[in-house]
């Protein structure tokens, strides 16, 4: 006895994340186990080990290229070693890469390479979640006030 044929149009065809336009950045990270990438604010964070290392956005200027995940005490040395790096101009505690600097498919691939060695300069551990307020459990028959 053979199987009843299935329609074509009664399957659902799966949802395919649009690949985003920086997403090249992250394929040599890729076979890193500690890789992870999340789909956050309309952009991409490749992050390494549970921590955002970097932010690939490509919404318009101020938000077109690679924020670097780091804090305020590492910035110094990191701008002196990327010139085109400057602080964001909205989220200033993370440096930007603009993706019309004159060097920044180099300096992104650097960027990645510095993630990938577990440079101390990168990497933010994402914000803890916030719990949901759960709603008061009825009072029930029985229950002490």
């Amino acid at each position: 006895m053979s199987a009843k044929p299935t329609r074509v149009s009664a399957a659902r065809p799966r949802a395919v994340r649009a690949e985003h336009p920086l997403e090249w950045l992250m394929e040599p990270a890729r076979e890193d186990p500690g890789f992870e990438t999340r789909a956050w604010f309309g952009g991409r964070s490749l992050m390494l080990d549970g921590k955002h290392q970097l932010f690939l956005t490509t919404q318009g200027e101020p938000w077109q290229g690679v924020l670097v995940c780091t804090f305020h005490e590492h910035q110094p040395s990191l701008l002196a070693e990327f010139p085109f790096l400057r602080p964001h101009p909205v989220l200033k505690k993370w440096l930007y890469l603009p993706e019309s600097a004159e060097t920044f498919e180099q300096d992104a691939r650097r960027l990645v390479r510095l993630a990938l060695a577990r440079d101390p300069r990168l990497g933010v551990p994402p914000s803890p979640r916030k719990k949901r307020a759960s709603a008061a459990r009825p009072i029930r028959f029985g229950d002490t006030l």
